[in-house]
């Protein structure tokens, strides 16, 4: 009988592509992992991987056996979770992806509440682009992600927590910015700075001002701080979202921001989950908590 650590096993194998690696990332010797597979191979009369001494390739009978355990694993997982919640809320570990836009002005705005109601609460952070976190929540690698909307979730439930407007950030001094807010129209297109296309916050930025997604710009960054400096440094001008406004242009004496005077909001935050996730009541409790602690922590910015 096929047993749930071979198919941890399989499905770490398939991820890393390499015995040794795989072995090293479940704890275990490569002679365990190795004997472990051959056995389940031989219970199922089909060869799974095709071993040699360069490389690991999946079968393509591999493959579907591969995708029906992942399916197991991920209702195992979603079994113990259902059993654990009824007993402690937020109990069982939780492995969150969240964007680059979001997480560093995110997760301090928001961990010490967290940690304060649901101190036994075991959470895992990854950080990773939109596209990367939609497949791993897919397949069942992460439990959940927060996302800035509009995005493509193929299938995946989003659960909305909170709304945001950008804000125009420049040289000080600069004439268009002298004012609180400014509309898209005043802003100099040629000076303007955005993220690369990896970030769904580029799209988000064009959205909001109405400016053409195939016009070039003279810097493409591939973060928000990257930019802020470049901005400090008289370099060109960017819109950051207010989450974002206390670490990245409070503290900086060189920047002005103005709010982005368009129609609001620019851009929503939500939680994403397989529709098959059993922890509902955890993504409502996590919701809950990200919504009072952004309130109370972005007033004054």
């Amino acid at each position: 009988m096929i047993t749930l650590k071979q198919i941890h096993y399989a499905l770490t194998i398939e991820k890393e592509l390499h015995f040794k690696k795989a072995a090293d990332a479940c704890y275990v010797s490569p002679s365990t992992l190795s004997n472990a597979i051959s056995e389940m191979e031989a219970q199922l009369g089909i060869q799974i991987f095709e071993r040699t001494s360069k490389k690991v390739i999946v079968t393509s009978l591999g493959k579907e056996i591969l995708k029906k355990a992942r399916a197991i694993k991920m209702e195992i997982g979603d079994i113990n979770q259902l059993s654990e919640d009824q007993k402690n809320p937020l109990s069982m570990p939780i492995t969150l992806g969240i964007i680059p836009t979001v997480g560093p002005y995110f997760i301090p705005l928001v961990l010490p509440s967290l940690k304060k109601k649901f101190p036994n609460l075991k959470l895992k952070i990854i950080e990773a682009q939109s596209s990367v976190l939609v497949s791993k929540v897919n397949n069942g690698e992460i439990d959940m992600a927060i996302l800035a909307m509009p995005y493509k979730l193929d299938g995946l439930l989003s659960f909305k927590f909170w709304e945001e407007n950008f804000y125009y950030i420049s040289y000080k001094g600069k004439q268009e910015i002298d004012k609180d807010k400014i509309r898209a129209k005043e802003i100099d297109q040629s000076d303007l700075m955005l993220l690369n296309d990896d970030h769904c916050l580029k799209n988000h930025v064009l959205a909001a001002c109405k400016i053409d997604s195939d016009k070039q710009y003279s810097i493409e960054a591939s973060s928000l701080t990257t930019l802020t400096q470049l901005v400090a440094g008289n370099m060109g001008s960017t819109l950051v979202p207010h989450m974002a406004i206390k670490q990245l242009v409070n503290s900086n004496s060189s920047i002005s921001k103005a709010l982005l005077d368009e129609p609001g909001p620019h851009r929503e935050l939500v939680i994403i989950i397989r529709p098959s996730y059993s922890g509902l009541k955890n993504v409502k409790l996590l919701k809950d908590v990200f919504f009072s602690s952004l309130l109370a922590n972005t007033k004054s910015f």
